[in-house]
């Protein structure tokens, strides 16, 4: 035994001390016994490569099967209508991004192209505020404020005989209501007054739409496009004579009017328009449009006081320095048009220079690729942009503006307002698109294009198209024969393609045509028709004209007539096939309403004029006692008829 823990001992070498340690919770003799009898495991071979784990996330478990799914691997694990729908979207998504992109790729040529132009037009333009103006002071021109100019001596009038058919005149009421009779005043043609001094050999006559026609044009050989004259010397500003011997009818109107301005007057004045209702107004532009469209209303009326009270807010308050949007259609038919109609009634030269510089604020409009103009315009920064939701443009807005543009060029002598519309004028008459002189209702300011083609139609878009291309036809002195051609192929595709007569009553009126399909819709807009082939078979136009117009002035009767209120609907549709108990007119929920539209009573002027038969005057007297019963508000003005039509209701006092 002693032997044995002697080779014991010597095995484990010279330090006994520490198997006789105790360690911590355990015997020395049972550690020492454990290390001899289970020997340390020898070291692992020698390997020539390294492991590396790399860990893809917190709860990485080692897998390899995400190596094994690829993306072609999980496309063909859908369903096949999974892919489908999912190859659509992708589809659908480019097709939505290559529109994007032309469309982007159209505004920003055009935005180039307007910013451009503007910095070339915009010192041509007086009164225009740059949006940044530059740090050096524009050089300063020589004063030509109209104030400061020297007064121009009225120039003694002669008066000669012209040839060809009578003018029709506007003429003070003195005139035209002589002796109560408007019988003697239709026979009455006044001779025109030649504005330049005696002995000029360039002597000029102003037609009844202020057009100047030479007297020896009748022997010239038709143009193309009017010749712009020189800038004619103002005449002497007239003054209103007194009318004499009204009768009831004219009283009557005398007094609808003196009632809508009175409440214009009272709650509105100076503003855009009234709101009759609530005793409170609306503003469009910010510019008094009321004020101005009736400025020669009340010079035609006689109603000296009101007319001298609404030319001193157009000297006084009417400036066009504002920072504000304006629709260039709109405004150049209500303010250019009203201050032009002022000035050839009063001969006022204050009309006509606020008119030049609102005609000078218009211009950037015209500043497009496709010349055709914007609908919109900045008056105060000269920046003009389509509407916010498209770039189209109504053939209407862009079609009804030569007459007021071509006037202010020959009033001013500056061609640039003459030259910018028929430059539009001419593009329209080239294009593609048309049916038969019918044109489309939409045109793309950017590429100068119609669009939706195939919608063909005389109302809301369109209408007014057609009615100026007689007129400036007729202020151009009927020498551009391409506005004379035109008007008279849209009459004939009129008869051709949107023609018929209803049952039972075999009504003339005037459709629509959609892609080919004809709808008996009939606007109340269309109504201006019969004026203007009045006008034009008093021109000199086929007398098939006025047979049409006639049947045409009966229909638009019958659309009044027919409703129990006595005032036609926005919009009619015509029965077609005859039918037990049922009227020619129908009319929708929707289109129930009646907006004031002068289309009517105007086309009864011109047949009244034109014919002289006093049924058109009773015609039109109806309507008018019927707006006085409907939608007269006592407190001042008239509202529109928005509700059904039983003839016991009446708006609010």
């Amino acid at each position: 035994m002693a032997a044995c823990e002697g080779r014991r001992s010597g095995a484990l070498g010279s330090s006994q001390s520490d198997f006789l340690t105790p360690p911590v919770g355990g015997a020395p003799w049972a550690v020492a016994t454990t290390v001899v009898m289970y020997p340390p495991p020898p070291p692992p071979p020698h390997r020539d490569f390294i492991s590396v784990t790399l860990s893809f996330g917190e709860n990485y478990d080692n897998s390899k099967s995400w190596r094994r799914r690829s993306c072609w691997r999980k496309w063909k694990q859908l369903s096949r209508l999974q892919r489908n729908m999912i190859l659509f979207l992708l589809a659908f998504l480019l097709f939505c991004g290559l529109l994007f992109y032309i469309n982007l790729a159209d505004h920003w040529k055009a935005l180039a192209f307007r910013l451009e132009e503007e910095q070339k037009m915009r010192p041509e333009i007086a009164g225009l505020k740059p949006a940044n103006p530059p740090v050096l002071p524009a050089p300063q021109k020589a004063d030509t404020d109209p104030e400061n100019l020297p007064e121009i001596s009225s120039q003694k009038t002669q008066r000669h005989i012209q040839r060809g058919p009578p003018h029709l005149q506007i003429r003070p009421p003195s005139q035209d209501l002589k002796d109560g009779t408007q019988e003697e005043a239709t026979k009455r043609q006044e001779a025109p007054v030649d504005p330049r001094p005696e002995g000029d050999p360039q002597r000029t006559v102003i037609s009844w739409r202020g057009a100047v026609i030479e007297p020896e044009q009748g022997t010239e050989l038709p143009s193309r496009r009017a010749e712009v004259p020189t800038k004619p010397p103002l005449p002497p500003a007239r003054t209103q004579g007194t009318p004499v011997h009204l009768n009831y009818r004219q009283k009557g109107v005398i007094d609808v009017f003196l009632h809508a301005w009175k409440g214009y007057r009272k709650f509105a004045w100076g503003h855009d328009e009234l709101k009759p209702v609530s005793r409170s107004f609306s503003e469009w532009f910010g510019l008094g449009l009321t004020l101005i469209d009736a400025l020669d209303t009340m010079w035609i009326l006689g109603l000296r006081k009101e007319f001298e009270e609404a030319r001193k807010w157009v000297s006084k308050k009417l400036h066009f320095e504002k920072d504000v949007d304006v629709n260039l259609f709109e405004s150049t038919i209500r303010i250019l048009g009203g201050l032009l109609s002022a000035y050839h009634l009063s001969g006022d030269s204050l009309f006509l220079r606020k008119a030049e510089d609102f005609g000078n604020r218009l211009m950037p409009a015209f500043r497009t690729p496709s010349k055709i103009p914007y609908s919109d315009v900045n008056i105060g920064t000269g920046v003009a942009h389509p509407p916010r939701w498209t770039s189209d443009s109504t053939v209407a807005e862009v079609t009804s503006i030569q007459l007021e543009f071509r006037e202010l060029s020959r009033l001013t002598g500056d061609k640039k307002f003459q030259e910018a519309v028929e430059k539009v004028t001419q593009h329209i008459h080239g294009l593609s698109g048309k049916k038969d002189g019918l044109v489309p209702m939409f045109i793309n300011t950017h590429s100068g294009l119609f669009t939706h083609l195939g919608v063909f139609t005389l109302g809301a878009r369109a209408d007014s198209y057609y009615e100026y291309l007689l007129k400036q036809w007729i202020q151009g002195g009927k020498q551009e024969t391409q506005l004379l051609e035109d008007y008279v192929e849209a009459i004939e595709g009129v008869r051709t393609h949107l023609l018929r007569h209803s049952e039972p009553s075999k009504l003339t009126f005037v459709g629509e045509l959609a892609h080919g399909r004809f709808s008996a819709k009939m606007d109340h807009l269309v109504c201006f028709l019969p004026g203007t082939l009045a006008l034009g078979v008093y021109h000199g136009l086929p007398a098939s004209h006025m047979e049409l117009a006639q049947e045409l002035m009966e229909t638009c009767y019958q659309m009044n007539r027919q409703m129990e209120t006595g005032l036609s609907p926005e919009i009619v549709h015509f029965n077609l096939y005859p039918q037990p108990g049922r009227r020619d007119v129908e009319v929708k929920p929707a289109d129930r309403h009646n907006l004031l539209r002068p289309e009517t009573v105007e086309s009864l002027f011109y047949l009244y004029r034109v014919t002289g038969d006093r049924k058109y005057q009773d015609w039109g007297w109806e309507i008018l006692q019927s707006f006085s019963r409907f939608t007269r508000v006592g407190s001042g003005g008239t509202t529109r008829l928005a509700w059904g039509w039983p003839s016991s209701r009446r708006p609010p006092p």
